[in-house]
This record gives structure tokens, sequence and C-alpha cells, in this order.
């Protein structure tokens, strides 16, 4: 952008390249300062917004081309980063009710990407495992083409650079799971952090300085 450009200002979006003047809210939130910073902290919105939303069809899509509707696949991904869980770990997880995960364990179940089995340390606990057979003939190929499309993405950094984009997605998978609580939880009126106890990463507005 050169000197003479304008910079966004309030809660307008510049025009051109993709943008639009529409008066999006929480655009001065976000791009609170000097005018570049306003403007990435904009761009940085904007970029979350669109890969989120993506992300999402993307799910919906490998959802269907497998068999299965897109709270399973979810699920079934979260299941996958450790192999077995409860069913009330699984519900804490993904903020889902214990009775809504039994209808997805029963569903996956059927289809057969998991089996439900007796602790054998704790036989009154039940846990929902894996099978991890089904899993990679059905959906591993499903989505290896857009893992090797990342491959593609993570060879152009180094190493720091990529320590550097791991720390930024922990500390968005707390914010995630921080709002996803919220929204999840009862409706609250909406209300504005006090100036003098912002809200850091993963911490709801109305919850800084509890």
């Amino acid at each position: 952008m050169s000197e003479e450009s304008p910079e966004p200002s309030g809660g307008a979006v510049e025009q051109g390249a993709g943008r639009h003047d529409w008066e999006v809210p929480w655009i001065e939130a976000i791009g609170a300062g000097r005018p570049e910073r306003a403007r990435l902290a904009a761009e940085f919105g904007e970029g979350f917004r669109k890969t989120n939303s993506l992300m999402q069809l993307m799910g919906q899509a490998a959802a269907d081309r497998i068999g299965l509707n897109a709270t399973d696949l979810n699920c079934l991904n979260i299941l996958s980063f450790s192999g077995e869980m409860t069913a009330g770990d699984l519900a804490r997880e993904t903020g889902l009710t214990t009775a809504s995960i039994t209808g997805v364990a029963d569903r996956l179940e059927e289809a057969g990407y998991v089996r439900r089995e007796r602790d054998p340390k704790d036989r009154r606990r039940v846990v929902i495992r894996l099978v991890l057979e089904s899993a990679l003939r059905d959906v591993a190929p499903v989505f290896l083409p857009l893992v090797q499309s990342w491959q593609g993405v993570v060879d152009r950094y180094t190493d720091d650079e990529l320590r550097l984009i791991v720390e930024f997605y922990g500390l968005m998978e707390e914010v995630i799971r921080a709002h996803l609580a919220r929204l999840r939880g009862p409706a609250e009126p909406t209300a504005a952090a006090e100036p003098d106890t912002p809200a850091g990463p993963g911490i709801p507005p109305d919850q800084a300085g509890r």
C-alpha cells in the first residue's frame, strides 16, 4: 500500500483486493492503533474468518463423501488424536451433551469406525475406541490430497517460523475452546470488557477481570 492510499478507519473495510465497504463492528476493536497495525489486524480477522468458513465447508464435503454427518466426522477426528475416549471425555472436548455423544457413538459404531469396550483397568467405564483399519480405509484417502497440499505449504517455512505457527495454533485453540464453552452455555447479555481489564487469549470479554 502506498503512502497516499487511504487507510481503513472506524468500522469500514477498504475496497479493493477482495475487500468491501461494509461497516463491520468488530474491525475497530481488533484494529485499534496505528494505521498499518489496524490494516494488518483487519486482514488477520478476515483471513481467519475465510479459512474457518472454508474448513467448515471442507468438513461437510468430506463427511458427505464418507457417508457421515459433519458432527460425527468431527467427533471421529477428535477421537483419532488419542485413539480412545469415554463418552464423557468426548462430550467435554466437543461441548456436546452426553446424550448427543451416545447418538454419535451409535452411528459411528454402526458404520464400523468405532467400537465400545470395557476399560480393562476399570470395568465400570466404557471407552469408545477408534477402529483404525476402517478409518485408514475410508477416511484417510479423502483427506490425503489436502494433507499433501499442506505439506507443500509447510516446506516453504523454516523451523523457527513453523514453531511460531504452531504456537499460534495453540493460542487460537485456547480462544476457540473458551468461546465454544461460552456459546454452549446459557445465553448472557453481551457486555464489553472494562478498559482496565482487557480480555486475554481464550478469555471472552465478559469474563475478563473475574
